[in-house]
C-alpha cells in the first residue's frame, strides 16, 4: 500500500503537467475535448489526493497518531516519499528484542531525509533531489487544490470561448505547480514550483482577466517575484550556514527536515557560547526578515496587500478561485514551515509583537475596506485580506492551540472564499455587472444560488456549526495566552465580517426586486454549475461538525515546531 502511495504522489504532479503539454497542443477548436479532458484529469487528482490523505490517516492510527517527538530536535517525517530506500527485511520471531530495536533505529538514521530521486548532483557534498511528500501539515492543502481545481474547470465552461486550449493549459499548468509547493520538501525544489505559479496566473488575468488585466497581471508578478528573490536568498542562506557551521559531520544538504533539524542541534549547541549565541541570533534575525518578506506579500499581510483587490478584481473567476483558495495559503504555508522552525529565536522575540500585530490591523483594516466596497468582487477579495489576518494571528501565538486553528483557517478560508468567488462569477455570467446598486430580491429570481450564497456567507463569518467556528474558536484560544490585548482586537473582525456579508446579502437577494438589463432568458443554477459548489458546501459542513480527522493527523507536525519553539531561551512566555 506504501509503494502504491508514494506512487499517487507522483501522478498529483504528473497528470496535471501532462495533460497541460497535450492541451496546449490540440489546438483553440476542440474546445468540447478539452474541456471534458480536463475534467477527467481533475476529478482524477482529487480521487488520489483524497486516497492520499485517507490513507495518511490509517497510517498514523496504526502508528498511535503518527510520528512522536523524540528528544528536543524532532524534525518534519514526510511519508510516501518517492524513491525512499527500502527497509530490510525483519524476520519478527528471530529479531524481537534488544537486537530488533537496533536494527530499526539503524535503518531509521541511514534513509533519514534521503531519496534516491536526485536532480542535480553536486559532487561528494550533497545533491538537489525530487524529494516529495505528505505530512500532516500539507495533505490537506493538497486536497484543497485537487477539490478546488474541479470547480475552477467547470466554471469556465461557458465563459472563455477563445484560445480554450491555452487556457486550461495553463489552469492546469496552474494546479501542478501549487501541488508541487505543498509537497516538495527539498528547499531548491520548493522554490522552483513557489516561482512557476506565478507564470501561469500570470497569463490567465493578462489574457481572460477584465479591463484592468494587463496592470494587475503586472502588478501581481512583480510584488510576489520580488518578494519570492528576497526568500530566496534567506532560504539560501540557511544552507549555506548549514554546511559551514555543523554540529557533526559536514554535508551540503537542501532538504527540509534535515536543515531544520541542523539548525535547531546548532542553535542549542552555541546557546552557551557568548560569540555563537551572538551570531545566530543576528542570523536567524536577518533570514526571519527575507523568509517573512516573500511570504507576507503572498499571503498578504497588511501593508503588502495592496496587489490583491486589483488582481482578484481583473481575474477570470477560476483564476479568483485558485488565488483566494490555494495561491495565497502559499505564503502561509511557507511561514509555518521555514520560518517557525528555521528561525525560532526571532519568531518569539520579532514575529509574535510585529506579525501579530499586523494580522490584527489587516483583519480590521480589511473588513472596512470591504464593508466600503459598491463592487461584490472586491467585496470578496477584501474579505480575504481580512480572514487571513486570522490564519497568521493563530499562527504566531506559537502554540498547539493556535497552530492547529491556522491551519484549520486555511482550509477553511480556501472552501469559503473560493465558493464566494465561484458564485460571483455565477451571477457575473448571468447579468455582467457586480455592482451592488444593481441588484435587488434576486432570491425570487435566483433561489438555488441564493441558498448557496446564505449557506457560504454564514460559513464565511463563523457560524457554529459550519467550518469557519472551529478555526477562528482555536486561533483565539492560542493568541489569548500570549497576547490577550490583540485577541481582543480581533474579535472585531468577526462582527465586521457579518455585517459586510450579511449586508450584501440582504442587498443583493432580498427585498423588492430589481434585476439588472440583461438579454435573453436568466435560469437558476444548472447540474454543472451545483457539481461545482455542491462539494464545498457539504465539506463546509463536514469540517464544521466533526474536524477532529484534520486536527489529529496535523498533530504531530504541529508538536514538532512547538516542541522546536519551546526549547528556545526567549521562549518563557509561550
Amino acid at each position: 500500500m506504501v509503494g502504491a502511495m508514494r506512487v499517487f504522489v507522483v501522478l498529483l504532479l504528473a497528470l496535471p503537467a501532462a495533460t497541460a503539454v497535450v492541451v496546449a497542443l490540440l489546438g483553440p477548436k476542440r474546445q468540447c475535448a478539452i474541456r471534458w479532458l480536463c475534467l477527467t484529469i481533475t476529478l482524477v487528482d482529487a480521487v488520489l489526493a483524497s486516497v492520499l490523505a485517507v490513507n495518511l490517516i490509517r497510517h498514523r492510527k496504526d502508528h498511535h497518531g503518527g510520528p512522536e517527538i523524540q528528544g528536543k530536535f524532532a524534525t518534519f517525517q514526510p511519508e510516501f516519499v518517492p524513491g525512499a530506500l527500502q527497509a530490510p527485511p525483519i524476520d519478527l520471531e528471530e529479531d524481537a528484542g534488544p537486537e530488533f530495536k537496533a536494527k530499526l533505529t539503524a535503518f531509521a538514521e541511514r534513509v533519514t531525509h534521503k531519496t534516491t530521486w536526485s536532480l542535480l548532483r553536486l559532487g561528494d557534498v550533497g545533491a538537489v533531489q525530487f524529494y516529495l511528500g505528505v505530512d500532516g501539515i500539507n495533505i490537506w492543502l493538497v486536497l484543497l487544490t485537487a477539490i478546488l481545481m474541479v470547480p475552477a474547470v467547470l466554471v469556465s465552461w461557458k465563459s472563455i470561448g477563445e484560445r480554450t486550449n491555452e487556457y486550461y493549459a495553463w489552469l492546469l499548468a496552474l494546479g501542478a505547480g501549487m501541488t508541487g509547493v505543498f509537497l516538495a520538501f527539498d528547499i531548491i525544489l520548493f522554490y522552483v514550483f513557489f516561482e512557476l505559479t506565478l507564470v501561469p496566473l500570470f497569463f490567465l488575468i493578462g489574457i481572460w482577466g477584465g479591463p484592468e488585466r494587463r496592470h494587475a497581471a503586472r502588478k501581481f508578478f512583480i510584488y510576489t517575484l520580488a518578494g519570492s528573490l528576497v526568500t530566496f536568498l534567506g532560504l539560501l542562506a540557511v544552507v549555506v550556514v548549514c554546511y559551514q557551521k555543523p554540529v557533526g559531520p559536514t554535508r551540503l544538504t537542501f532538504a527540509i527536515p534535515e536543515l531544520v533539524q541542523t539548525v535547531n542541534v546548532n542553535l542549542a549547541a552555541t546557546d552557551n557560547i557568548a560569540a555563537e549565541r551572538q551570531f545566530w541570533q543576528s542570523f536567524q534575525f536577518w533570514v526571519f526578515l527575507a523568509l517573512l518578506t516573500g511570504f507576507a506579500i503572498k499571503v498578504p499581510l497588511f501593508p503588502v496587500h495592496t496587489w490583491l483587490p486589483l488582481a482578484h478584481t481583473e481575474a477570470p473567476t477560476a483564476g479568483s478561485v485558485l488565488l483566494a483558495g490555494v495561491l495565497l495559503k502559499l505564503g502561509a504555508y511557507g511561514i509555518l514551515r521555514f520560518c517557525l522552525p528555521l528561525t525560532p529565536d526571532a519568531c518569539i522575540s520579532v514575529g509574535v509583537p510585529l506579525v501579530g500585530t499586523l494580522a490584527v490591523v489587516g483583519i480590521v483594516y480589511g473588513a472596512f475596506c470591504a464593508l466600503a466596497q459598491s463592487d461584490i468582487k472586491k467585496l470578496v477579495a477584501y474579505s480575504s485580506v481580512s480572514h487571513l489576518g486570522f490564519c497568521m494571528l493563530g499562527m504566531f501565538a506559537l502554540n498547539s492551540e493556535g497552530l492547529a486553528g491556522s491551519l484549520l483557517q486555511m482550509i477553511n478560508h480556501g472552501l469559503s472564499t473560493g465558493a464566494l468567488f465561484l458564485l460571483v462569477g455565477m451571477l457575473y455570467e448571468r447579468y455582467h455587472t457586480r455592482q451592488l446598486s444593481d441588484y435587488g430580491g434576486m432570491g425570487t429570481r435566483l433561489p438555488r444560488l441564493s441558498v448557496c450564497m446564505v449557506f457560504i456567507a454564514l460559513s464565511s463569518i463563523g457560524l457554529p456549526g459550519l467550518n469557519g467556528f472551529v478555526g477562528e474558536a482555536l486561533v483565539f484560544f492560542g493568541m489569548f495566552k500570549v497576547r490577550p490585548m490583540l485577541t481582543v482586537w480581533a474579535t472585531a473582525g468577526i462582527l465586521l465580517g457579518a455585517w459586510y456579508l450579511l449586508s450584501m446579502v440582504r442587498q443583493v437577494f432580498f427585498g423588492r426586486l430589481k434585476e439588472p438589463h440583461h438579454d435573453g432568458e436568466v435560469s437558476d443554477l444548472g447540474v454543472r454549475e451545483m457539481f461545482a459548489l455542491g462539494p464545498i458546501m457539504v465539506l463546509c459542513l463536514v469540517l464544521g461538525v466533526f474536524p477532529q480527522p484534520v486536527l489529529d493527523t496535523a498533530r504531530p507536525d504541529l508538536d514538532v515546531i512547538v516542541n522546536i519553539l519551546k526549547q528556545r531561551p526567549v521562549a518563557t512566555g509561550l
